[in-house]
């Protein structure tokens, strides 16, 4: 199996995954706002892909991530959604997903993360309903739900109001690709894609970023409690 970042040519595959796991109705959720009109940013967009007796590619996962805005004032980014294929439930691959999007996040300089999810899942990864107490969201929402990660140790201090799209220039600083406030040296860093075969150890992916300390923060807190890709998706972001 290989977890690369997502292409044009996954689109309509990617929409068959998340039709059979969300229902043809997901486009009326109200995160989907978020999202209308809005470009996702394609360096944390993740395909995991298997391949058919053919030799012929099967996407069986997927994660996105979106720039949104809170308050006004504080940008972030959205996670979600995500899906994987109903034969791979349990065995990990959305917790790998999850664990190298969300490094690679932090060595792209983003600060903090929201989504809307399953709080007893997620929080194995750092996100909590204390960060997002004060926000709000443009339509009905179970407001348990609303789960927040700060990359960097109080970037979400003070947010509040509602979350909504960026501005377009907002957009752009949000989706900050490989020209990040880590610096161009980055670049050649970043791997594109990952080969997991099956019964390897894992290994953390953030061994394959410069380690900021905000890195070191967020890597060390899922060591000291052995969250590393123990059981599989179970409560997809929405």
């Amino acid at each position: 199996m290989i977890i690369t970042v997502e292409e044009p040519k996954h689109a309509a595959a990617i929409e068959a995954l998340l039709d059979a796991s969300f229902g043809p109705d997901r486009f009326n959720k109200t995160a989907y706002r978020l999202r209308d009109g809005v470009d996702s940013i394609p360096a944390l967009n993740l395909v995991a892909i298997e391949h058919d007796e053919h030799g012929r590619e099967v996407v069986v996962g997927t994660i996105r991530y979106w720039p949104i805005l809170v308050g006004g004032a504080t940008p972030s980014i959205l996670l979600g959604p995500i899906a994987v294929a109903a034969h791979l439930q349990g065995s990990g691959l959305g917790s790998k997903m999850i664990r190298m999007s969300l490094n690679k996040a932090v060595a792209l300089g983003h600060k903090s993360v929201i989504l809307v999810g399953d709080a007893p899942y997620y929080e194995r990864f750092g996100f909590s309903r204390a960060l997002t107490l004060g926000m709000e969201m443009p339509g009905p929402v179970d407001m348990s739900r609303l789960l927040g990660l700060e990359l960097v140790e109080g970037s979400l201090a003070g947010a509040a109001g509602m979350i909504g799209k960026p501005e377009q220039a907002d957009a752009q600083d949000v989706a900050i690709g490989e020209t990040s406030v880590l610096g161009p040296v980055l670049g050649p860093v970043l791997a594109t894609s990952i080969d997991i075969p099956a019964g390897d150890t894992p290994v953390p992916f953030s061994a394959l970023f410069s380690r900021t300390a905000a890195e070191r923060l967020w890597t060390d807190r899922v060591r000291r409690t052995d969250w590393f890709w123990r059981d599989g998706l179970q409560a997809g972001a929405a």
